[in-house]
């Protein structure tokens, strides 16, 4: 059985989502996906707009997902072992970066590939929170 792992906010779900969980379950028999918890997301400077509870439940009821764990640190390597994952699926956003280089590095070491997937050009869920900022005439501080 071939397992592949991803993570991801997933606040304001969106259709650049769904292409990468669709496309990686394509190339695995089980799917796992990793949803950034509350705390891990301020960590990164941020804030979801969308409960981390709420967000579990929307990825673990798309049908392309076998099964959605909480992502509480950023150790993909770790996480993919825990899971038993042969593959890592990320956005081509990543690829060639200098960090991700030595990741696939090390993935390899493991016996774990990474895999690209075409990033949706045009949609992100950082967009789609600052439309909603701007339409509803409020800041990320009044938000909060």
């Amino acid at each position: 059985m071939v397992i592949g792992y991803t993570t991801g906010v997933y606040d304001l779900f969106h259709i650049g989502h769904l292409n990468l969980l669709k496309n990686a379950k394509g190339m695995c028999d089980k799917l796992i996906v990793g949803v950034t918890v509350d705390e891990l997301v301020e960590y990164k400077g941020k804030q979801a707009m969308i409960p981390f509870e709420d967000r579990i439940e929307i990825v673990r009821s798309i049908k392309y997902v076998d099964a959605a764990v909480p992502q509480y640190d950023m150790d993909k390597l770790t996480a993919c072992k825990k899971l038993g994952a042969d593959y890592l699926f990320v956005g081509d956003d990543w690829y060639a970066t200098e960090k991700w280089q030595e990741y696939e590095k090390a993935f390899e070491e493991e016996g774990i590939k990474i895999i690209y997937f075409p990033y949706t050009k045009g949609v992100s869920s950082t967009r789609i929170s600052e439309a909603l900022r701007h339409v509803r005439g409020t800041t990320l501080h009044e938000v909060k």
